[in-house]
């Protein structure tokens, strides 16, 4: 296969490789609701339309029919019809908008269950340098923008076909040179109001979402180091970015605007043309009684109510731009296929490992790196801990600590051998793994809830005594009735808890969660020095006791009675301590 068989040029231009217009369309018929009610509300569009069109025409035809004053009995079919169509386009429009919405909704649902599902693998070494915000608006706005798809792209496209369709074979019927003129209006109409758009709106629907995700991130900056930013005397700047995030996406969605409001404007100076065209045709024909005055009329005005329905046509077009950028960019967010470095369950692995009790954990040449990144960050790694060990890893910066922390709890791929016991961890599904194996990690997240909640997650059975004998293991139980007990509230990300506080609740729930290896990554970072010596040594005497195995990376001196080894990472190996 050519390297130009293999790309397609995406709506900016760019050149996008197969793989991920592949993918494009996976998430685009993903957003398509079951057949059941997409065809359903299409079905109640084209009913609404057709209840438009036909009102107008009836009515037309009505007056002139009744200005000629015939008997009551010619008329009355009309006014019932008239009746008819005017409660059907308005309980058909009703309808049809909440079968619709209805089943858009209930996919969106489904989309972003499994756009969940795609990305918890990811996390969180796959999404390293992601920028919160904007993730935040691909899988919150973009996902949303989905819905346009079956409501405002398949479901006009469809409805107003088939009522104009069905107009044009009435006009025609009526009078063929009528109906070849609605055709090629309509046909116009298409055409032009799709070249309107893409000239005046064209690149403004491309820019909107990525302005918004940029608008987004400066929010969330703002808003998540709000603190920092003040002590340091950057908040003005950081507003002023807000500030032109949001003119730039101002300007963009004007732009939009504009494109709407011009190609709706294109679309109804043709609709006047149709009348004019049909008018010119009509009128010949009436002299030559080849029609009758409410024929002539129904001509005349047929146009007017098409092209009410049909205005919808090129707007879908418009909407389509919007929903192909929105596909793209949780594309490019959620991966197809996992990046390398993020473990994947091999078919047929266990969820429930044979051994008990704690485990043995080897490591023999183990090495990685992190997904994305070309050279690896571990090499050739041989480890034992031993049930029950008390291990201390030092080394510096950027040595690789956390990457071992995490390929020892399978968040990081690894080549080489890992066994637990004498089962290698590539047998093992990735949750059995973590069951065995816990991470304390170093900057612990703290929901924005009480102290209750944020150890519950950890054993959901736990009663409120044994919340408060684990908050007395890591020392916090005096702390916790001081401020009111397990309702106590401890801020958005911890904020009302010190950094020290913070580990030891992190220790609470790895104790709640009974990891028999239990791996701390970087306790004391956050604190003062002797805040660390007491979170060290609640680490290795609490957490070690039941025959747990405690591997702890700190870049403090631990004192040597608490732990039976020290080891030494430097440039991604073990060395001498």
């Amino acid at each position: 296969m050519s390297v130009e068989a293999m790309r397609g040029v995406g709506p900016a231009g760019t050149v996008q490789p197969a793989d991920d217009r592949a993918e494009v369309r996976r998430i685009l018929r993903l957003a398509i609701p079951q057949a059941k009610g997409l065809w359903a509300a299409i079905a109640l569009g084209a009913l609404s339309g057709g209840s438009a069109v036909a009102l107008l025409g009836v009515s037309a035809w009505l007056i002139t029919r009744a200005s000629e004053q015939p008997a009551m009995m010619y008329l009355s079919a009309a006014v019932v019809g008239v009746r008819a169509f005017a409660l059907g386009r308005a309980f058909f429009r009703y309808v049809e908008r909440l079968a619709g919405h209805d089943a858009a909704f209930r996919q969106l649902g489904t989309v972003r269950s499994r756009l969940y599902a795609r990305l918890e693998p990811l996390a969180p070494d796959g999404l390293r340098g992601v920028r919160s915000g904007d993730l935040l608006a691909r899988l919150a706005d973009d996902v949303d923008g989905l819905q346009d798809l079956p409501l405002r792209v398949i479901q006009p496209l469809v409805s107003a076909g088939v009522v104009a369709l069905g107009s044009v074979v009435v006009a025609f019927v009526l009078l063929p040179a009528a109906g070849v003129i609605l055709l090629l209006t309509l046909t116009v109409a298409v055409l032009a109001g799709a070249r309107v758009n893409a000239w005046a709106a064209g690149a403004a629907e491309r820019r909107i979402a990525p302005l918004r995700s940029a608008l987004y991130d400066a929010v969330h900056s703002v808003v998540s180091e709000l603190d920092v930013l003040t002590a340091f005397g950057a908040l003005a700047a950081a507003q002023e970015r807000v500030r032109q995030a949001s003119d730039r996406l101002t300007a963009a969605l004007r732009a939009r605007a504009t494109g709407v409001g011009l190609t709706a404007g294109a679309v109804s100076l043709l609709a006047g043309a149709a009348v004019f065209l049909g008018l010119a045709a009509g009128i010949p024909a009436f002299g030559s009684s080849e029609v009758d005055a409410p024929t002539l009329t129904v001509i005349a005005l047929l146009p007017l109510a098409v092209f009410e329905v049909f205005g919808t046509v090129p707007l879908a077009f418009v909407a389509w731009t919007r929903v192909r950028s929105s596909a793209e960019r949780i594309a490019s967010a959620v991966p197809a296929t996992l990046p390398e470095g993020i473990p994947v369950d091999a078919p047929g692995a266990a969820s429930t490992p044979a051994l008990r009790g704690v485990p043995d954990v080897r490591l023999d040449g183990v090495s990685a790196r992190w997904p994305g990144e070309p050279f690896p960050v571990l090499h050739d790694i041989t480890l034992r801990l031993r049930p029950g060990e008390r291990v201390v890893l030092t080394g510096p910066t950027g040595a690789g600590k956390t990457a071992l922390a995490h390929v020892l709890t399978r968040l990081l791929e690894h080549t080489g051998d890992y066994l637990l016991g004498d089962e290698s961890v590539r047998e093992l599904k990735q949750d059995a793994v973590r069951e065995r194996v816990g991470l304390v990690e170093q900057r612990p997240y703290l929901f924005d809830s009480d102290l209750r909640q944020n150890l519950l997650f950890a054993r959901e059975t736990a009663s409120d005594d044994e919340l408060l004998d684990v908050l007395g293991r890591v020392g916090l139980r005096e702390w916790a009735v001081e401020r009111g007990g397990l309702s106590a509230p401890v801020g958005e990300r911890g904020a009302l808890v010190s950094g020290g506080q913070a580990q030891r609740i992190a220790l609470a729930r790895a104790l709640l969660a009974d990891f028999p290896v239990l791996v701390v990554d970087e306790p004391t970072a956050n604190v003062d020095a002797a805040a660390a010596d007491a979170i060290v040594r609640d680490i290795l005497e609490t957490a070690a006791t039941d025959g747990r195995t405690v591997l702890l990376i700190s870049h403090t001196d631990v004192a040597a009675d608490l732990v039976d080894r020290v080891l030494r990472l430097e440039s991604g190996r073990l060395v001498p301590a």
